[in-house]
C-alpha cells in the first residue's frame, strides 16, 4: 500500500527484512531440531545461529536472485555467505521452498492479526464509550431513508459496536485457522525430513503443525482469513455511511470533527466535507477486494502449484495495511464525532408527528376498531400532513371516526417520545452485560 494510507507497525511485518528474519528462524530452528535426532551434526546446527544479530542484505539477496531466479535459493545463498558453506551444507536439508514461504506467509498474518485484533479493541472502545453518552439522545431512526420511528443515538452506536464485537470474534477466529506451519519436504509427504523437525519449528514460531499438506499449506484456511477481513470492511463502511448520512447539510445530526486551519474544498470555502467516512468507505472496498482472489487460491493443482503466489505477495500486505489503516482511522473519527442533539429533534418534529402513526394504530384496534378501518383512519390524516404540511396530532383531534374510538387524553398520549425508550437499558444489557 502506499503510504498515506499506511501505518508503520503493521508495514514492518511485510518489509523484506522481516521476511528473510523469519525464514531465517525457520531454517535455523529446522536445523536444531534435526541435530537433535541426529540427522546434521549439532555443530552445523550451532553455525547456523552464527547469523542471529546479522543484518540480512537485501540488495545482495535481490542480486543472486536476478541470477538463480529463485528467491528461496537466493536467500540461502546469501546465508551460506555469511556463516560460510560448510556450515551451511546441512540448511534446508530435506526441505521445499514451500515450507519455508508457506509457514513465513501464516506467521506474518498472525502478526498482523494481533495488531488488527488490538485495532478492533480500540475501536469497540470508543464505540462503547459513545453509546453509554449518548444512550438517552433521541433520533429518529429510518428505514427505507424516510422518517420511521424514533431510537437514540446510543443504540446507533450500540448497534455497531455490536457488530464490531462480532468481527472481533471473526478476527480471533481467523487468526487462529491462519496459525499453522508446515515442514513437509516435497509433495509433503515427509519422505526426507522427520515430523518431529516441524512440530519444533511450529512450536517455536508459536504455530500449530498443518495436519496434512501436500507441499503447500491448504489455501481454504487463506480464503477464510480474508473473507473475515472483507466482513469487516464491510462493517467498516456501514459506520462509515451513516456518517456521511448523518452529515449531510439538510441532517446535519452529526459531522467529522474538523479541525483549526482544516479546509474543505479549493473553490468554497464554507465546506465541511465528511472526507474521512468517505474514506473508509474506498478503503472497505480495497480490503474486499482480497476476498474474490483468495477464494480462488483454494483450487490448486495436485500437490503444488504457484497460481496463488503472486495473489498473495499483494493482498497479503495490502489487505492486513489498508484495514489496519481503516480501523485506526474509524476509530479517530467516532471518538471525535460531533453530535448535534437539537438537529436531532428537529428532524423528529419535521414531520409534525407523523413517527407516531404506529401508536395511533395500535391503539385504535385496542379500541375495537378493525385493523384495516385503522389503518384508514390513520393513513389519511397522515397524508394530510405529508401533503398539506398539517400537525398530525391537530388532524387526529379533528377527525371524528379517530375520536370516537380514542379519548383526547389517549391520543395524546401516543405523542409521548419516552415510549420509545423504555427498552434502551435492556438492549444495552444484551449488547454490554452490566457495565
Amino acid at each position: 500500500m502506499i503510504p498515506r494510507y499506511s501505518r508503520p507497525e503493521m508495514v514492518a511485518i511485510w518489509s523484506p527484512e522481516t521476511k528473510f528474519r523469519i525464514w531465517y528462524e525457520i531454517e535455523a530452528h529446522a536445523c536444531d531440531a534435526m541435530a537433535k535426532i541426529g540427522v546434521i551434526p549439532e555443530a552445523n546446527a550451532k553455525a547456523v545461529w552464527k547469523a542471529k544479530d546479522v543484518p540480512f542484505d537485501v540488495a545482495r539477496i535481490d542480486e543472486i536472485e536476478a541470477v538463480t531466479k529463485h528467491d528461496v535459493i537466493a536467500f540461502l545463498t546469501h546465508l551460506a555467505e555469511i556463516i560460510g558453506n560448510d556450515e551451511a551444507r546441512f540448511v534446508h536439508q530435506g526441505m521445499t521452498s514451500s515450507d519455508v514461504l508457506d509457514t513465513c506467509f501464516n506467521v506474518q498474518l498472525v502478526k498482523a492479526s494481533d495488531i488488527l485484533i488490538k485495532d478492533m479493541e480500540a475501536l469497540l472502545a470508543a464505540l462503547k464509550r459513545r453509546a453509554f453518552e449518548h444512550k438517552m439522545t433521541i433520533r429518529i431512526g429510518r428505514s427505507h431513508a424516510i422518517h420511521a420511528e424514533p431510537t437514540t443515538m446510543g443504540l446507533t452506536f450500540a448497534r455497531f459496536y455490536a457488530e464490531m464485537d462480532r468481527n472481533l470474534t471473526r478476527l480471533k477466529t481467523a487468526r487462529d485457522e491462519i496459525a499453522t506451519g508446515a515442514i513437509s519436504g516435497a509433495v509433503g509427504t515427509f519422505a526426507n525430513i522427520d515430523p518431529s523437525v516441524e512440530a519444533h519449528v511450529c512450536e517455536q514460531l508459536g504455530l500449530k503443525p498443518e495436519p496434512i499438506s501436500t507441499q503447500v499449506i491448504p489455501r481454504d484456511r487463506h480464503a477464510a482469513f480474508f473473507a473475515a477481513l472483507g466482513v469487516v470492511g464491510s462493517s467498516i463502511e456501514n459506520i462509515a455511511i451513516e456518517v456521511r448520512h448523518m452529515q449531510r447539510t439538510e441532517v446535519l445530526e452529526a459531522e467529522e470533527f474538523f479541525s483549526k486551519g482544516q479546509k474543505g474544498s479549493s473553490a468554497m470555502p464554507h465546506k465541511r466535507n465528511p472526507v474521512l467516512s468517505e474514506n473508509l468507505t474506498g478503503l472497505a472496498r480495497l480490503v474486499r477486494m482480497a476476498v474474490v482472489p483468495a477464494m480462488e487460491n483454494v483450487a490448486l493443482w495436485h500437490e503444488r502449484d504457484i497460481s496463488h503466489s503472486s495473489v498473495e505477495r499483494n493482498i497479503g500486505p495490502d489487505t492486513t495495511i489498508t484495514l489496519d489503516f481503516a480501523l485506526g482511522r474509524l476509530t479517530g473519527l467516532i471518538d471525535k464525532l460531533v453530535i448535534y442533539p437539537d438537529n436531532m429533534m428537529a428532524n423528529m418534529n419535521k414531520f409534525r408527528g407523523l413517527v407516531h402513526s404506529q401508536r395511533v394504530l395500535l391503539a385504535l384496534t385496542q379500541a375495537g376498531v378493525s385493523r384495516e378501518d385503522s389503518y384508514r383512519l390513520v393513513q389519511r390524516n397522515a397524508m394530510r400532513v405529508w401533503e398539506e404540511g398539517a400537525d398530525f396530532m391537530t388532524e387526529l383531534l379533528a377527525d371524528a371516526d379517530v375520536t370516537a374510538a380514542l379519548t383526547v387524553d389517549e391520543i395524546k398520549d401516543k405523542f409521548d417520545l419516552g415510549y420509545h425508550t423504555k427498552h434502551v437499558d435492556t438492549i444495552f444489557a444484551r449488547v454490554f452485560g452490566d457495565s
